[in-house]
């Protein structure tokens, strides 16, 4: 199977670099993608949009043969979702890591604090202590010497969505900072937070308890995770 790598916010293709031999080894065909204005530090952000990211997601399926799994991780959930929304039948499966599809006319993070058209990491203490679970001194120092800075387009840009379809691929949500009994609860109760995810039909939730960055603090994990909901019919997940 093709898979579809897609980092979250301030990661490039190589923020996969320790999930992708699993996969490989599994006889799966990982694609880890960076994504346009991570190429580098220096790279020109001025004018990429989150449309930008999601069109470059659908670039990448169009160029391969057959189906293809999505794997998003964080901000990175959005784009996959806008990309299966345009190619909802090339689409096998879409694995949210520690994410979830963003919809219609919703933003992934406008309180992000920009300098003109970047988002630089921004200090620990931005975060929540969840999100930092894990991450110990020097995966943190790691981090930062490899965070790039995110387009403010992205970040900011609304999503804008198409085709009903979309509800009809089975989706795994990978919960890690929030356990998956919370994301269910808030699916019960109506939050909007969860509204495009609660529109799904076959929807499969798996517990990996650890911070915001499952693919520095908890790698094999993630990989294994990831290779069980591939190698799931849909019909077998659980709502």
């Amino acid at each position: 199977m093709d898979i579809i790598l897609v980092p979250g916010f301030w990661l490039d293709a190589s923020s996969w670099q320790e999930v992708v031999p699993a996969l490989e080894a599994a006889g799966h065909r990982p694609h880890p993608l960076t994504l346009p204005g991570l190429e580098s530090v220096d790279a020109d952000r001025s004018g990429i949009s989150l449309q930008d990211h999601i069109d470059f997601v659908v670039a990448a399926i169009d160029a391969l043969e057959g189906k293809v799994v999505l794997v998003g991780h964080s901000g990175g959930g959005a784009v996959i979702h806008g990309a299966l929304d345009a190619r909802p039948d090339r689409v096998e499966r879409a694995i949210y890591v520690d994410s979830g599809p963003l919809g219609e006319g919703d933003v992934i993070n406008n309180e992000l604090p920009a300098d003109g058209d970047d988002i630089p990491l921004p200090p620990w203490e931005g975060f929540d202590d969840a999100d930092l679970i894990d991450l110990d001194d020097g995966l943190r120092e790691a981090f930062r010497a490899r965070a790039i800075p995110q387009p403010k387009g992205v970040a900011y840009g609304r999503q804008h969505l198409h085709d009903t379809r979309r509800y009809d691929v089975p989706a795994t949500v990978i919960a890690c900072e929030f356990p998956s009994s919370l994301l269910r609860e808030w699916i019960d109760a109506g939050h909007p937070f969860v509204a495009e995810l609660a529109r799904v039909r076959d929807v499969e939730f798996v517990d990996l308890p650890t911070g915001h960055w499952p693919q520095f603090t908890k790698p094999a994990e993630l990989a294994r995770v990831i290779l069980a909901a591939v190698d799931r019919k849909g019909d077998d997940a659980s709502q």
